[in-house]
């Protein structure tokens, strides 16, 4: 059975983080394995406390991984301080990991930065460049490429700044500004490639960067290509936004599981 690995923070709503991750593997048919970067309380609202585990702790949990059952993808979310980045990248390192994707989450919906100009320039210098994808939505991008973005020629030109600077590939979420669900793939020495997406009209949309790098991991770790596993995951998370689950109070989870069939769903 093909195997993958996120290493992420728990979210106790079960919509994100960690548990979107665990969800989305599974429901891709890979083996789902996780090493906890923080805990949160934290519902559709929003979040009341965080707390990080110590860099040590974290390199435990990845020891006891890859030292076992190795991973066929790594999927790597949202890291708060340059200790614990330092941390994943030295362990992946260490392990010749493949086929990592990076969801580099630096800024909240808000546009509030969510970690500190050291992180970032930790995860710009020891992370980032290990990865095989990474997973920015557009005010994540103006950061990686120092440059505004406001027409889908920015996204390609930015794009191309982070994919040359970086030495990855580069998957632009056009959604977040942009008035469309179309996401760029640059790779080096490739034609971009656009993915076009209709929008779907759901308010519910808690974890779905999260669940995109998450199915974008999954299916690098059934030996697809990148193009082809970007395909593949866009079209499971709009599965799972068209379902329309609707929890909470505030902007909920999608559905998952909205492809799984047989005898316990019932």
């Amino acid at each position: 059975m093909f195997t993958a690995l996120t290493i992420a923070g728990s979210d106790s709503s079960g919509g994100a983080g960690i548990q979107a991750d665990i969800k989305t593997m599974t429901a891709n048919r890979v083996y789902a394995m996780s090493a906890i970067t923080a805990l949160t309380a934290q519902n559709t609202t929003g979040v009341t406390d965080i707390m990080e585990v110590t860099p040590k702790f974290l390199a435990e949990q990845l020891d006891s991984i890859f030292t076992d059952i190795n991973p066929d993808a790594i999927k790597t979310g949202m890291v708060s301080s340059s200790e614990l980045i330092e941390t994943i990248a030295d362990k992946l390192t260490e392990y010749h990991a493949k086929n990592i994707v990076v969801d580099p989450v630096m800024v909240a919906t808000s546009g509030a930065r969510l970690i500190s100009e050291e992180a970032i320039g930790t995860l710009k210098s020891k992370l980032l460049p290990l990865a095989t994808v990474i997973t920015p939505n557009i005010p994540e991008a103006e950061v990686l490429s120092e440059m505004e973005i406001k027409t889908e020629a920015d996204m390609e030109k930015a794009a191309e700044t982070i994919c040359n600077t970086l030495g990855c590939a580069v998957l632009l979420k056009g959604g977040h500004q942009l008035n469309d669900a179309n996401d760029l793939l640059f790779q080096k020495g490739k034609e971009p490639v656009w993915f076009h997406g209709k929008r779907i009209d759901n308010p519910n949309t808690h974890g779905t960067g999260c669940t995109l790098s998450s199915a974008i991991a999954s299916n690098l770790a059934k030996g697809r290509d990148l193009e082809t596993s970007v395909k593949y995951a866009k079209n499971y998370i709009s599965g799972a936004l068209a379902d329309m689950l609707d929890l909470g109070k505030g902007s909920g989870p999608m559905n998952h599981a909205f492809a799984i069939e047989g005898e316990y769903e019932r």
